[in-house]
């Protein structure tokens, strides 16, 4: 099938294009491209870590949104958690992996989908193809794997800690990235048994136990009964107005309709005539603002109502949009959501649209290996707060605030741009980026990815609350900035810092995608773009 797919590590690229010349449809390419992508790029995502995904059926023209986030141990209390950390939970180590891996049962209700709903003839062993030949054979280690392993310091370096070393440095110790070929024996050998067995053998198998024997021996809560308790889960999307379409991203406990109040709040001004210092002004302005409301209230809405209607209410939005100066910067407050993350997104000739995200949380997760099946374990739930009050505090069988939120913007109820990126707090401030850029300032896909891009705010345990500018922006727009009163600070010209983009273009007369040169990634299709 016609069809493009664009992800931040090209093996997985080539895993998404080799399943769509085989006839797998935009779902096929995204799912080969995850599964490898969990292979070839571990410091970012993993087997046992979460996803989110937000997929369009072109035959019915019905848009999807899949959460296949793990909830937290039924043994991780609150009152038990603070008596043995006090203030705030260990980012890394058996606690940190407190929360049951969801990215398995993303990948296979993805699969029935594609299979039931779709017609595919991929089978769920041929999506893994090409991550276990990438595991069991191995790979070359890529330019971003080498910088943030070495940068890893908390578990490579003298002060890690010791009871994560002997099993994390076995696999992952930067001076086994001088090798030609990086190999996770015991991981490929995980994915043969996953392939094989289906979801059954990782949740309530003997997968499953081995993964829940490991993780208690590095004093984790998880259990073989958490592990069978999960189910991945579909849910609505959330859609807001923009220009002549709608955004679209995935609802509580992901931060998406903090995305979606940014957009709405720029829908009054006219961004494609403003100089670029204007443009990010007001664009750091919305998503301030929009910060507010998520770092207010965001929580699993299952265990408390996250009031989305009323922060995505235009009427709201319209006075947050009057509220915006355009000559001073607001000074605002609050919580940072962090996390290193993958983006995939993909699209075919049949009209179906795919982006989906994944996450150890931080880089290589917890730091824990399940026993002897190579499957890192991620550390998302260090991420609930330990206070009482605060409405994302630790519960048992609860789903933490989510940074990860693949979106869509559509037009006429089909795609027209497909996109997800990296970077906890930069994610939505990024995805304005992409959408502002394709639509109201005339660039295309790539060109759009390439562009500076800015991060304000903490992400990657930063204190700082600047607003940090790639330096390709140049001095003009860096000072416009500072006397606007922002706390302005200059990073190199491609920072990882602001997150790795992943765009697609659907329109009339064919797919055009980009990549972000920040990854390593492409943007592969199967037939040439115009």
């Amino acid at each position: 099938m016609q069809g493009l797919v664009a992800a931040p590590h090209a093996l997985a690229s080539q895993a998404g294009l080799a399943t769509l010349k085989r006839g797998g449809n935009a779902l096929d390419a995204a799912i080969a491209a995850a599964t490898t992508v969990a292979v070839v790029y571990p410091h970012m995502n993993g087997v046992g870590g979460d996803s989110f995904w937000l997929i369009f059926d072109g035959q019915r023209r019905t848009l999807h949104a899949l959460n296949a986030a793990g909830r937290s141990a039924a043994a991780a209390d609150l009152d038990t958690y603070r008596a043995r950390f006090g203030a705030a939970i260990p980012e890394r180590g058996g606690a940190a992996a407190l929360t049951v891996p969801g990215v398995v049962s993303g990948w296979w209700e993805a699969h029935v989908m594609s299979r039931d709903m779709l017609g595919s003839p991929i089978g769920w062993s041929a999506l893994f193809e090409d991550a276990i030949s990438c595991a069991r054979d191995g790979f070359p280690p890529s330019p971003g794997q080498r910088r943030e392993t070495t940068d890893a310091d908390d578990l490579f370096g003298a002060a890690a800690p010791a009871e994560l070393r002997p099993a994390l440095w076995r696999i992952y110790h930067p001076a086994l990235l001088a090798r030609e070929r990086f190999v996770q024996a015991d991981l490929g050998a995980t994915l043969e048994e996953l392939a094989r067995g289906g979801i059954d053998t990782f949740y309530r198998g003997a997968l499953g136990r081995r993964i829940a024997l490991g993780a208690a021996a590095a004093g984790s809560p998880l259990t073989v009964e958490d592990l069978a308790a999960h189910r991945a889960e579909w849910v609505e999307p959330l859609r807001v107005a923009y220009r002549n379409g709608e955004a679209a991203s995935l609802p509580p406990p992901t931060q998406g309709f903090a995305a979606l109040a940014i957009l709405s709040m720029l829908e009054g001004f006219d961004i494609g005539s403003l100089p670029e210092a204007d443009y990010v002004h007001l664009v750091v302005e919305a998503t301030k603002l929009a910060f507010e409301d998520r770092d207010r209230y965001l929580t699993d809405p299952t265990f408390e109502r996250v009031p989305v209607e009323h922060c995505l209410d235009p009427a709201r939005l319209a006075e947050g949009r009057r509220r915006i100066s355009r000559r001073a910067a607001r000074q605002a407050r609050g919580a940072a959501l962090e996390g290193d993350t993958i983006a995939i997104v993909a699209a075919d000739a049949a009209g179906n649209a795919v982006s989906v995200i994944q996450s150890l949380y931080w880089e290589f997760g917890s730091g824990v290996i399940a026993g002897d099946t190579g499957i890192l374990l991620q550390n998302r739930g260090a991420f609930f707060s330990l206070d009482p009050s605060h409405p994302n505090r630790l519960a048992p069988r609860k789903q933490t605030a989510h940074t990860l939120i693949p979106s869509m913007y559509l037009v006429n109820g089909r795609p027209h741009l497909v996109y997800g990126t990296m970077g906890g707090e930069g994610q939505p401030q990024t995805q304005a980026a992409l959408v502002t850029r394709s639509l109201d300032r005339g660039l295309g896909p790539q060109a759009a990815v390439e562009a500076p891009r800015w991060l304000y705010g903490r992400t990657w345990g930063d204190e700082t609350r600047a607003l940090r500018l790639e330096a390709r922006f140049g001095n003009d727009v860096s000072e416009s900035l500072r006397s606007r009163g922002h706390d302005v600070e200059i990073v190199e010209d491609w920072s990882d810092l602001m997150g790795h983009a992943q765009l697609i273009r659907i329109d009339p007369d064919g797919l055009r995608g980009g990549s972000d040169p920040r990854a390593d990634g492409a943007a592969l299709g199967t037939a040439p773009r115009p």
